[in-house]
């Protein structure tokens, strides 16, 4: 079949696939929204004090008239539909509150704590997306073979285990036997440095990896066989061209295309693992100001990781489509 018959006329690929990725971020915008209302409610009717929070220590020193004062001046009283339109109307202008928990504006909080979760998640995923290329391409040259089984009990043996078992695994074995650092970024009292976060670094996004591992491998090792089969590798069999030489050429760049839209439907996974573990390892991303907005009832700062964590979800997804449309010419419209 033509590929111009597959593929609009006069319309390149790459206008399409921004045309993809902007479509899916105009949708994406009011989903975002509504998820920020279901964040309100909810803090709204958590079982949770958030004025003793606010206080700690000098709650029970408090009295009544200073906590009903105090109550309207932070605006604890208002419904949480009141709340949540001044929140929204703030965010369309650029400013996403202030963090009643912290004290600081909920931009300057996350542009101190987002770079440290992204950097934990690239770190997590490229590990991830390298281990599954090495053991699935291992399972393809051996097929039913002891490197294919040994690839598939891997992968089981990673999906059964959650990422903050795993973690605490890592703690006992590496830091507590080994002396790996496990907190922070840097050692106490001294300024981070390259070495010292790619150190600080190593155990959190390996577990990431780990965790992120099931679903990439096993996807790709069954793209690999599947393409096994396909009538180009029997013609380069026939050839007489090595195993080895078939699976980097005429396999995996065709097994890597469905590979790319797993990466993109994980990211949803790799976000909340990447907040388990950052709470395990004392790791000074934004796990910490998640959790303690979330008991505080900080609505400004919870609605802002919130909406910034499922646009994050959105746009990955969308880009990853957007690459299978770049890399396939064989792709429609999407």
């Amino acid at each position: 079949m033509s590929l111009s018959v597959l593929r609009p006329r006069g319309v390149p690929r790459l206008p399409r696939a921004g045309l993809l990725v902007l479509r899916r971020m105009l949708l994406a915008i009011p989903l975002t929204a509504g998820l920020t209302a279901v964040v309100f409610f909810l803090a709204s009717v958590a079982p949770f004090n958030p004025l003793a929070a606010y206080l700690g220590s000098r709650y029970e020193h408090t009295g009544a008239a200073e906590r009903a004062a105090l109550r309207a001046e932070l605006g604890l009283d208002d419904s949480w539909f009141s709340a949540w339109l001044g929140w929204l109307g703030s965010a369309v202008h650029g400013e996403l509150g202030t963090s009643r928990m912290l004290a600081r504006p909920v931009t300057e909080v996350l542009a101190e704590r987002v770079p440290f979760t992204l950097l934990l998640m690239l770190a997590g995923l490229l590990l991830a997306v390298v281990l599954a290329v090495l053991l699935a391409c291992a399972a393809g040259l051996c097929r039913g073979g002891l490197a294919d089984r040994a690839t598939t009990w891997i992968a089981q043996l990673a999906q059964a285990i959650p990422p903050f078992v795993l973690a605490l695994v890592f703690i006992a074995v590496f830091s507590l036997r080994l002396g790996l650092p496990t907190g922070g970024v840097a050692p106490p009292g001294q300024e981070p440095t390259a070495g010292s976060l790619a150190v600080h670094l190593l155990l959190p996004a390996t577990v990431m990896a780990i965790s992120l591992l099931p679903w990439l491998v096993l996807n790709l090792r069954a793209s690999i066989f599947d393409l096994l089969d396909s009538d180009a590798v029997l013609a380069a069999r026939g050839r007489g061209e090595g195993a080895g030489r078939i699976l980097v050429l005429e396999v995996l760049p065709g097994a890597l295309l469905p590979f790319i839209t797993v990466i993109g439907s994980r990211l949803g996974e790799l976000i909340t693992g990447a907040l388990l573990v950052e709470t395990v390892f004392g790791w000074p991303g934004i796990a910490s100001a998640v959790i303690d907005s979330a008991v505080s009832a900080d609505f400004a700062l919870l609605a802002a990781v919130t909406a910034c964590s499922a646009l994050a979800v959105f746009l990955g997804n969308a880009l990853a489509d957007a690459g299978y449309l770049l890399l396939d010419p064989r792709v429609g419209d999407v």
